[in-house]
């Protein structure tokens, strides 16, 4: 009996914990550059005396999906989109080097190139400053360029572009980082201009991943339910003997 109690609480709250995944996941449809997070189930046995024999199914995310998501043009000069591996190098909130796929950029007020949401935007030496009054443009190979009003081009710095030879780690910041420190700057990592890369989240698929899991989450319920009538019987047979 405690078998089945075991095996329906431990199934029912994996699967709410894969139905948050899956509800994240959704939720960055539209976000540029996302990668699915996976979800994968795993057996763990309870240890204990008398309990050898029972074991909980955990939900684990094994990774996230590396295939890349559309390119869309956008004719925004600040826009890129990684090609095939390429990640682009900013400096997270803690102040460690990170990685994105999100290649929207914008100029901050004193000059610095950064993302969208305000993350400094990591060069080979360092921090890329552009000069007031000019005009922003990135090379295929990630040379930041500045257009003065007279037209002249000037190189101030390079995108640090890496490509990891493993799956990058993701964190609670959503940036992603690598095990064993930062990463070299890859030189024959390309960008695509004017252009972003959007989220690899499939609305269709992750919305039928949802309800297939409340339908085994209701399973679970159903197994719960049966084993306290189970329960319920059993004590009604042994009080009549």
């Amino acid at each position: 009996m405690d078998r089945m109690i075991y095996l329906s609480m431990s199934g029912a709250k994996a699967t709410m914990q894969r139905q948050d995944t899956l509800a994240n996941n959704l939720a960055n449809v539209s976000t540029v550059g996302f990668r699915a997070e996976l979800q994968a189930f795993r057996a763990v046995p309870v240890q204990g005396s008398g309990a050898s024999t029972r074991v909980y199914a955990l939900e684990s995310t094994p990774g996230y999906d590396a295939s890349a998501g559309n390119v869309t043009a956008t004719g925004r000069p600040l826009d890129v989109a990684m090609k095939g591996n390429a990640w682009l190098s900013v400096q997270g909130l803690d102040g460690t080097e990170a990685y994105t796929r999100a290649g929207s950029l914008d100029v901050s007020a004193d000059g610095t190139l950064t993302t969208r949401n305000g993350l400094t935007v990591l060069g080979d030496g360092g921090p890329i400053q552009v000069p007031p009054n000019t005009e922003v443009q990135i090379g295929g190979d990630g040379t930041v360029s500045a257009r003065a009003t007279n037209g002249k081009s000037t190189p101030v710095g390079k995108l640090k572009l890496v490509t990891p030879e493993v799956p990058l780690q993701r964190g609670t910041d959503g940036l992603f980082r690598a095990d064993g420190g930062d990463l070299q700057a890859d030189a024959n990592a390309r960008v695509q201009d004017g252009a972003l890369e959007g989220s690899n989240v499939s609305a269709v698929e992750t919305m039928v991943s949802m309800i297939t899991a409340a339908r085994q989450f209701e399973a679970q319920m159903k197994m719960l339910q049966t084993a306290e009538g189970d329960e319920k019987a059993a004590a009604q047979l042994l009080s009549m003997s």
